[in-house]
């Protein structure tokens, strides 16, 4: 049996450290912790095999919805392999295992259909490039999808 250790981000080492501690043989990480897809977590999926188990230090790295943490463990069922957070420690096996899916179904049914998605940041350099080039904040706000409030707020900060 192979335990692979999953972090959605490191906080300085010591979730990775966590996880060796717990005896997973390899520890990945996502080098991009913002951003919506997880490919590290894909390839690990894409590879564990029957008898095999994820180790997480918690189930909020594994997904940003219940539903998305739901289909990881429908992925893992059917490559035969288990799911374990730390903290709180729960596994993906017997009866926890089956309380564990009924919370999250009944949490998943209360969630909106898609992850509400951050709205858009533009970067000052952007907005203070197009000002330069004679671009009203209107159009400015326009071309880069934000709000006109926000150009207004980053070209003030810029004056400061």
């Amino acid at each position: 049996m192979l335990r692979i250790g999953y972090v959605r981000w490191e906080n300085g080492g010591g979730e990775a450290a966590s996880l060796h501690a717990l005896g997973c043989h390899v520890v990945r990480a996502e080098e991009d912790p913002e951003a919506d897809s997880q490919p590290v977590l894909a390839s690990i999926v894409d590879f564990i095999g029957v008898g095999d188990e994820l180790a997480a230090p918690s189930l909020g790295h594994l997904g940003r919805t219940a539903r998305s943490v739901l289909d990881l463990l429908e992925r893992l069922d059917q490559r035969g392999a288990t799911l374990t957070a730390a903290d709180p420690p729960i596994a993906s096996t017997g009866a926890e295992g089956r309380a564990l899916r009924a919370v999250l179904e009944a949490v998943a049914a209360f969630e909106p259909p898609e992850p509400i998605r951050r709205r858009a940041r533009a970067p000052a350099h952007e907005i203070r490039a197009l000002q330069r080039a004679g671009i009203g904040p209107v159009e400015i706000a326009r071309r880069l999808g934000v709000s006109r409030m926000t150009v207004w707020r980053k070209l003030k900060g810029l004056e400061a």
